[in-house]
């Protein structure tokens, strides 16, 4: 996964050359993170310790959309804003998390939710962890002239926007009117000449459309450096039709290898799919772990359990996690491979070794 954060961040380079400013930041950040590798080697040397690269964080429990098959209103983590109430960290309490995150060589904080943007408070102290970047996958309706001075101050924090494909799809899934608001906010950030990305939801029905190459050029003259395709994971009943098969992952995996030779320029990250030419899911420590509202460490955002917190084990603390050592033991993540969530197709044997739990030393 070190030489893949070398390719990311050595694409993100060349795409900010001639902008000054961007540039010095990502060759800075490219001494950072060598850093961070030899320390991460250090820690699984010296203490036997394994320290993923990655976190996903969801630091908001609410969202102002409420988009057909959302994980994490499925999942409990999101609801209509005011309406939550499941506990949440405070913006220290997630900036301390972070800056022990960062003193471990934990590269990547992505910040989730709910709509991370509705925690402005929580964005504005973790910004301060300078050794860390945290792309902030955002619904982007609140991205405007009130936030674009934040983004362009705080180069680690990096948008990224959601769409379903064009305005059909995204409106379709994520109500009316929200593509459109979308296409302001890439054009607010494209006019300051920031670094955003874009993240599509890939199912069945808009597989062919968001792999185009068509599709993809639009993006870029929109400005956008980075496109992270995330397949679908059936949480509400009645949509399994729209994950993709095997022969659907088989189809992306050729697609995803055309782009990146067709499209130097851009970077191209793909949920699960990358993680077949990483050996098995990532998930559990292995590459990242997800810290929930309140702080509880989570396999993965699409597998919410969990048997510690990093409110009072800290990160270091959290990694040991027995539920994550069993996992990594009968190998539901690091095995083979198929496609797919992994974790989310074995829930009910994940939820069995949380149970179990107490029988792990």
């Amino acid at each position: 996964m070190s030489g893949s954060i070398r390719q990311i961040m050595g694409k993100a380079y060349r795409n900010v050359l001639r902008n000054p400013r961007q540039a010095q930041f990502a060759l800075k950040m490219q001494r950072v993170f060598e850093q961070s590798a030899r320390r991460r080697r250090q820690m699984e040397e010296q203490e036997g310790l394994h320290v993923p690269p990655f976190l996903i964080a969801s630091i908001a429990t609410s969202c102002n959309l409420s988009c057909a098959g959302c994980y994490a209103r499925q999942n409990g983590i999101a609801d209509d804003p005011g309406k939550s109430t499941r506990a949440t960290l405070e913006a220290a309490q997630w900036r301390q998390v972070f800056e022990e995150a960062a003193g471990l060589g934990i590269n990547f904080a992505l910040l989730a939710g709910g709509e991370p943007m509705m925690r402005r408070d929580v964005l504005e102290q973790v910004a301060e962890v300078k050794e860390m970047i945290f792309p902030v996958f955002t619904n982007g309706t609140l991205i405007g002239p009130a936030t674009i001075p934040f983004f362009k101050q705080h180069l680690n924090v990096i948008p990224v926007l959601s769409v379903e494909g064009t305005g059909r799809e995204t409106d379709e899934r994520r109500g009316q009117g929200v593509y459109r608001r979308v296409l302001r906010a890439m054009e607010a950030l494209h006019a300051e000449d920031l670094f955003f990305g874009v993240s599509i939801t890939v199912t069945t029905a808009n597989l062919g459309l968001v792999t185009s190459e068509a599709f993809v050029g639009d993006l870029q003259a929109k400005g956008c450096k980075m496109v992270v395709y995330v397949e679908y994971v059936p949480t509400e009943e009645g949509t399994a039709h729209l994950a993709l098969g095997e022969d659907d992952i088989a189809r992306m995996e050729a697609v995803m290898e055309q782009l990146r030779t067709r499209q130097p320029d851009l970077i191209f990250l793909s949920f699960p799919g990358d993680e077949q030419q990483m050996g098995g899911c990532l998930a559990a420590g292995r590459g990242f772990f997800h810290i929930g509202p309140d702080g509880a460490a989570e396999p993965c955002p699409f597998s919410p359990f969990s048997d510690s917190n990093v409110l009072g084990l800290g990160v270091k603390g959290a990694l040991g996690s027995p539920l994550f050592r069993k996992l990594r033991d009968v190998r539901l993540v690091g095995g083979e491979h198929t496609g797919g969530c992994a974790l989310f197709e074995h829930r009910e044997e994940v939820e069995q070794l949380l149970d179990e739990k107490e029988d792990i030393a």
